[in-house]
């Protein structure tokens, strides 16, 4: 039994140790940006929990060679899609207008983080089975079935963060796959015509509207809204180049941003370590999404390309809309900064997704002995 969680010496040679590195430092760099925003050591200690169990997932994970797990890609999808049938219709606990959250005990999980990765795994097992044809009607309507299943299911909690991180794994996974670009533009449009259904069907409340659109007048309704977003600004901005320095900054201690350790962590970023550490982090980000690509670019076949492009536009988009959010030039949603913010079902998807990524890599070469 313990010969299975051993990793070939020779498989190891192939890992790129960066990733983890990284993904380490940002993991250990969120959870002092938490204790900050907490003023407490509950979430700290919480959160390197986490990364201790998100790193024991990643080493399970390298044990099983992912052309095994894309034999269990099927059962992933629809164990995800139950998840969320379950999280909606039955045992789904609200918070903050939406129902996400299954609770286990005194703790949650969020359904959505897991079946985005079963969407990913779902979508590589099938483009792998079609070669890469994707641009057959048949082919072209099976991948958008299995894609709008999900996206649908967290449309009715509502999510929108999470149904625009779906979409966009979608997106990303279709244009490296070579759909033609007309029927991208199509999907597209098509986008613009549903979320203008969904806006107007009442699945979204009124309050979720304004919070949605307030980037777009942050100067209104600063104390109602725009409170969030007028917070940020303000702690981001007197951080200035340097920042105000650890445990130093104002907007934080006086827990004057709402969600500062999850959604709004780059708002203590900006605020205490300034446009420095902000830029450093941002760093950090582009080398591991780099080192993702270059790992899809040298995967030996269609699953193992896909899987990565999946995990690098869900870290891309998760990125870009979390941090466009809390500078005011995004719609404020509840996507987690990845590795950055607190949150056990943030963390533990994005280290099997990390896992993933690095299992194809170990694996690239055709011959390993």
């Amino acid at each position: 039994m313990l010969d299975k969680l051993k990793i070939n010496k020779r498989l190891l040679k192939e890992i790129d140790f960066s990733v983890l590195i990284i993904s380490i430092i940002i993991v250990v760099f969120g959870a002092l940006n938490i204790f900050s925003a907490t003023s407490g050591i509950k979430y700290f200690k919480l959160q390197l929990l986490w990364l201790l169990l998100g790193l024991a997932v990643v080493y399970i994970i390298l044990t099983i060679d992912y052309n095994v797990i894309r034999n269990y890609s099927t059962l992933i999808y629809w164990a995800g899609v139950f998840l969320l049938i379950l999280n909606d219709f039955v045992i789904g606990k609200v918070s903050k207008g939406a129902k996400s959250w299954i609770g286990i005990g005194s703790r949650a999980i969020q359904p959505s983080e897991f079946a985005k990765l079963g969407l990913i795994l779902m979508l590589a097992k099938k483009i792998d089975d079609m070669e890469g044809k994707i641009n057959e009607p048949k082919n072209f309507f099976t991948l958008v079935f299995y894609a709008l299943v999900p996206m649908v299911l967290i449309v009715i909690q509502p999510d929108m963060g999470m149904t625009m991180v779906c979409f966009f794994i979608v997106l990303g996974i279709f244009f490296i796959s070579g759909l033609d670009l007309k029927v991208i533009f199509g999907g597209l449009a098509s986008l613009v015509v549903f979320i203008a259904i969904v806006w107007n069907s009442g699945i979204i409340h009124d309050y979720q509207q304004q919070r949605l659109t307030s980037f777009l007048h942050p100067e209104k309704d600063a104390l109602g809204s725009n409170l969030q977003l007028t917070q940020s600004l303000i702690g981001i901005g007197s951080g200035g180049i340097l920042g105000k320095g650890f445990r130093k900054g104002t907007q934080t201690a006086l827990s004057f941003i709402p969600e500062a350790h999850t959604d709004f962590v780059f708002s203590v970023v900006g605020e205490e370590w300034g446009l420095v550490g902000a830029l450093v982090l941002l760093t950090l980000y582009g080398v591991l999404i780099y080192r993702f690509i270059k790992i899809a670019r040298t995967s030996k076949d269609w699953f193992g390309a896909i899987i990565c492009v999946g995990v690098t536009s869900t870290f891309l988009f998760s990125l870009i809309q979390n941090i466009g959010m809390t500078i005011g030039i995004m719609p404020i949603t509840g996507i987690t900064l990845p590795l950055m913010s607190y949150g056990g079902s943030s963390i533990l998807s994005s280290f099997m997704a990390i896992g993933l990524v690095l299992n194809v890599c170990m694996r690239r070469k055709k011959i390993n002995f």
